[in-house]
């Protein structure tokens, strides 16, 4: 589903920000990835959803190529950032409206989505009210309502807990399971280690821009008693 072929990337021509990464991530898996600041996770992140373009490498997501063909490519997934920067002055439904039109989501699918992910986030109420009036977290959840909405085959997250409440943190969860259940993918960054480790089918660790953990939860402990972050911290100390 996505793949990650010696991706590198240099913001000054002399250190790599993402040093030859590759990574192979499979349909209907929630992938975990995982690193401390600085050490390429957003850099990452940019580079798959286009939002910049790698140095060198290939990034491949359902076949497209995403330097070669980006629009094609970017139809295959939708992405939630670590931050909410929603144009403000709009309300809440013309956000919504605006994503499932960029996705061609028909008005009968768009108006089931809409009220199905809203309403079980607690913000359907708020939907006729410009996003200026949204809290932090009623932000949050109207991003990844738009990100559900138009039932995406890559879900791609970068801290998306962050401002959420504990149910509404649950029904997330809830809702990445079920979309790789029914054959959807997730790329998940999160500096919550104890949800990684409940969550995820596979974990990738990097540490400055290099990747130095892909495997399962249970093969990264190699039967140990070690907790994701016990490995975590060994992973990534300072040398």
């Amino acid at each position: 589903m996505l793949i990650l072929k010696n991706v590198t990337k240099s913001y000054d021509g002399k250190k790599n920000a993402v040093d030859n990464l590759s990574l192979e991530i499979k349909q209907g898996e929630i992938f975990g990835f995982l690193g401390p600041n600085g050490a390429g996770k957003t850099t990452t992140i940019k580079m798959i959803t286009g939002i910049l373009s790698a140095g060198s490498g290939q990034i491949v997501i359902d076949g497209h190529d995403i330097s070669k063909s980006p629009i094609e490519t970017k139809k295959c997934f939708t992405y939630v950032p670590d931050h909410p920067e929603i144009f403000n002055a709009i309300k809440g439904i013309d956000y919504l409206n605006f994503i499932a039109d960029m996705y061609e989501v028909s008005v009968a699918d768009r108006q089931r989505q809409i009220e199905r992910f809203t309403k079980a986030f607690d913000i359907y109420g708020a939907l006729k009210q410009p996003v200026s009036s949204y809290s932090h977290g009623m932000q949050q959840k109207l991003l990844i309502s738009g990100a559900l909405l138009p039932n995406p085959k890559l879900f791609i997250l970068d801290e998306p807990l962050g401002g959420l409440d504990p149910h509404s943190a649950r029904m997330l969860k809830d809702m990445m399971r079920e979309h790789c259940k029914d054959g959807g993918t997730v790329f998940f960054s999160s500096h919550v280690l104890e949800v990684v480790e409940n969550l995820c089918d596979r974990i990738a660790i990097i540490n400055k821009g290099q990747l130095v953990a892909c495997d399962t939860l249970n093969n990264l402990k190699q039967n140990s008693n070690s907790t994701l972050e016990d490995i975590f911290l060994e992973l990534t100390k300072n040398e």
